[in-house]
This record gives structure tokens, C-alpha cells and sequence, in this order.
């Protein structure tokens, strides 16, 4: 299908007229979902007698809710419909004749755009928080909200930017290339009580090993297996991880295995993959209904907003409400449940000016001719910086200092690597002038 300056492509198209996949985007929309409601029945700060701050996450105290984890731990799903769209990407990308290196510009710019305005915007609203004479505990508690989300963009982008040379490996062997990984995540597990810092290495190699099962569904490996093997998949996958947390060697709370991940989240990775195939034929009957799709849609168009911006939201609102006189149940009792569906409306509610102000970063910026010559250190370099506070936010937690921090970092990122590349586009228009991308279904969330 041709393509032209003044064409451009409708809400169920994606890069340069390929059909999206309506399945990938309501698993994702139902994902999504999934997070903002488990984190609305978590959060739950404490103001004791004596003025200290703490929160309490309730899910884990509710030892009933083990079980209902192995099925809503949603977190290696993202990473599976990640490896699909990802590796169909930079496939298209290198039909263009794209590089590598365009490849993470595009993925840092989509992914760190959004995000900068987050870290900015808590850093100046939690620094006049201070100045009018917020708690500094209540401040603190706020800020740490923050770092939750980011978490998840760091191992996100971490696996999106091997995706060019985990490509490679997996077109010349694809069973090797997992073997290899799920080899890895096994080897630092065992050593982690001696090493205990090990277990963070795992954020890459569990999350790319995830990613590869991303890559067979994309290839078409899974294509024409039958329901039987589906199900002979998760369950066999669901028994070993029985089996290896009823033994003792992993806990059986999988919020436990996520931070950091392990080989717990390798297998829910595969059952989840596997569900997902299981189940394909209903969820593409629902995605094509209209109002699901009217909904997946609008939704879908700013969900990384969404992801960075509900939990920093929910932080602020439930510290603020420690300072007034609203009532304020005990965690875990049944007023506090009652009380959830009114947390998740404040939440939703805060997050209306919130996409109305900030949504258009994820649209992807329009082809510049300044941007051709971005070198491979401007790249490279935006990488470090990006990720030198994340890092930081992994290991000592956030600070108000870390969000200034980071909103820097993260904007010097966004003005070293520019805008996308006018070369990419002009391998898709022959003939033609750098031209604006076209908006819908590009966008700098996750779904790219």
C-alpha cells in the first residue's frame, strides 16, 4: 500500500498502513485496566499518633489473595505484547532501510517524552508542597509513589532497545536464543543469596527472555497449534510454578517475585503467552465489537499517560487526604473495601486535566530535517543519561532531589536525540519531502 504526503492513516492502522492488531491492543487495554485497579486496593497510607507516615500495601497482607495473583499479575503480559509489536517495528523499520541506532532513538523518544513531564511536574508541585508547609513526610510519600511506575519504563525500554540484536539471535536460532536466556535467569536465581544484587541483573534477562515468547507468537510459531496444546502449555507451565514455590525455592506471592523478577515470572510469561493464543478467536470476536472498540481506542491513545501518571496521582490524593478530616478506615476492613470504588473515581477524575494537558507527548513528533545527522554518541549518550536515574530510583529509592534530578536527565535526553529522523521517513516516501507522521496509532506509548 502506497503511501503520500497527504495521506494518512486511520485509528486501526498502524505504521505506514500495516493493519493493527485489534487482539494485541485489547489485551493491552485490558492489562492496563488490571494495573490501575490492583494499585487503587494497595495503596493505603498510615498517619500515626505520634506524626509519622507509612504505607501499608493491604493485597499483601491478605493472604487470600495469593492465589488470585497467579492470575492477575499482569506485569510479563505487557512484555509478551511488547515483543510482538516490537519486533514487527524494527522489521518494518529495517525494510526502510533503518539502523539499530534510529530504532532506540525512536523507542527513547516515544518512551521518555511522556515522562519527562511527569518527573518535572512532581518536582516543582512537591517542592511548592514543601514551601506552603506540607509534612515532609507526607512529601516523601508522595514522591515514592512515583517510583513504582518507573520501575516498569526502565525494564521496558531496557527489552524494547535489545530488540534489534535479540532479532538477529532469534532469526538464526530462536529456541538457542531462549534457551540462552531462560538459562541465565536460572543461573543468577541460584546465586542471588549469595549475591544478593544478582536479582536485579534479572530485570533484563527475565523480561527479554518474556519478550522472545512475544517474538515466536509474532514469527507464527504458535500459528495452527491445537486448543489442546494451548491448554497442555499453561497447565504444565502453572504446575512447575506449583511446584517450585510449594518447595520453598520461590515465594508463592507473585509480587514478591516481580521485584526484582524471576524465574517465577519466566513461567507466568509463557502461561499468560500461551492464554493469550488460547484465547484469541473471543477476544477477537469482542475487539471487534463497536463500543469495545470505541473504548480500546480512546483509551489506547493515551495509555502510557495513564501508566505513569495513576499511582503519583493516588500517592498525592491518598497523602492529602491524611492532612483533612476524611474519614479513614483501617486497611483490610470492610469500610476500607467499600471505600475502593470512590478511591478508583478520585483517580480517574484527577486523571482528566492530567490527559488533556499532558496526552499529546505520546503522539509520535513530526519528521525533521535537523534531525538526519543524530550520531550514534547523541544516542548512545541520551541511553545513559535516561538511565542513570532510574537506576538510581532502583536501588535507594525516590527522593524530591532524585525527581529534579531525573526530570533533567530525562529532558537532556529528549533534546539529544531530536526528533525523528527525516531519513526513515524518506525510505517510505520516494520522491517526497520530509512530511508530519501520521497520528493515530502512533503513538509514544505501548502499544509501539
Amino acid at each position: 500500500m502506497g503511501f503520500s504526503g497527504q495521506q494518512k492513516t486511520s485509528a486501526g492502522m498502524a505504521a505506514f498502513g500495516r493493519p493493527r492488531d485489534p487482539v494485541i491492543d485489547l489485551a493491552r487495554f485490558f492489562c492496563l485496566i488490571l494495573v490501575v485497579l490492583s494499585h487503587c486496593m494497595m495503596v493505603s497510607p498510615v498517619l500515626h499518633p505520634d506524626g509519622t507516615v507509612t504505607t501499608e500495601n493491604t493485597l499483601m497482607e491478605q493472604h487470600w489473595f495469593e492465589p488470585v495473583l497467579w492470575v492477575f499479575q499482569v506485569m510479563p503480559l505487557f512484555f509478551v505484547l511488547g515483543g510482538i509489536t516490537g519486533l514487527e517495528s524494527w522489521r518494518r523499520l529495517r525494510s526502510r532501510g533503518g539502523s539499530g541506532i534510529e530504532y532506540a532513538q525512536l523507542r527513547l523518544l516515544r518512551l521518555i517524552r511522556p515522562a519527562t513531564a511527569l518527573l518535572a511536574s512532581m518536582f516543582v508541585g512537591l517542592w511548592a508542597a514543601r514551601l506552603l508547609g506540607v509534612d515532609p513526610e507526607v512529601v516523601q510519600l508522595i514522591a515514592t509513589g512515583a517510583g513504582m511506575p518507573l520501575w516498569f519504563l526502565a525494564a521496558y525500554l531496557a527489552t524494547q532497545l535489545s530488540v534489534p540484536v535479540l532479532a538477529r539471535l532469534h532469526g538464526h536460532s530462536p529456541w538457542l536464543t531462549l534457551g540462552g536466556l531462560v538459562a541465565a535467569v536460572i543461573t543468577l536465581d541460584s546465586l542471588r543469596g549469595a549475591f544478593p544484587m544478582l536479582a536485579f541483573v534479572n530485570m533484563l534477562f527475565v523480561w527479554c527472555a518474556v519478550q522472545q515468547f512475544g517474538f515466536f507468537i509474532a514469527d507464527g510459531i504458535f500459528a495452527g497449534r491445537s486448543r489442546g496444546w494451548f491448554v497442555g502449555l499453561i497447565v504444565g507451565s502453572n504446575l512447575l510454578l506449583g511446584l517450585v514455590t510449594g518447595i520453598g525455592v520461590y515465594s508463592g506471592n507473585m509480587i514478591v517475585d516481580l521485584n526484582p523478577p524471576n524465574f517465577c515470572m519466566l513461567l507466568l510469561g509463557l502461561s499468560q503467552a500461551a492464554t493469550l493464543q488460547l484465547l484469541r478467536p473471543g477476544l477477537d470476536w469482542a475487539a471487534g465489537v463497536r463500543w469495545i472498540r470505541w473504548v480500546v481506542a480512546v483509551a489506547g491513545r493515551r495509555s502510557m499517560t495513564v501508566y505513569l501518571w495513576h499511582l503519583p496521582l493516588l500517592a498525592a490524593m491518598s497523602g492529602l487526604l491524611l492532612l483533612t478530616d476524611f474519614p479513614k478506615p483501617a486497611a483490610g476492613t470492610a469500610e476500607w473495601w467499600w471505600a475502593r470504588p470512590l478511591v478508583l473515581l478520585g483517580v480517574l477524575l484527577l486523571l482528566l486535566p492530567v490527559l488533556l494537558l499532558c496526552g499529546r507527548l505520546e503522539e509520535r513528533p513530526t519528521a525533521a530535517i535537523h534531525a538526519r545527522g543524530r550520531t550514534h554518541v547523541a544516542v548512545v549518550t541520551a541511553a545513559v543519561v535516561v538511565f542513570i536515574p532510574v537506576v538510581d530510583a532502583a536501588f535507594n529509592g525516590l527522593t524530591l532531589t532524585l525527581l529534579g534530578g531525573g526530570a533533567a536527565c530525562f529532558a537532556l535526553g529528549v533534546l539529544l536525540l531530536g526528533r525523528v529522523p527525516a531519513g526513515v521517513l524518506a525510505a517510505a516516501v520516494p520522491d517526497g519531502p520530509a512530511v508530519p507522521l501520521p497520528e493515530p496509532g502512533l503513538r509514544a506509548n505501548l502499544d509501539s
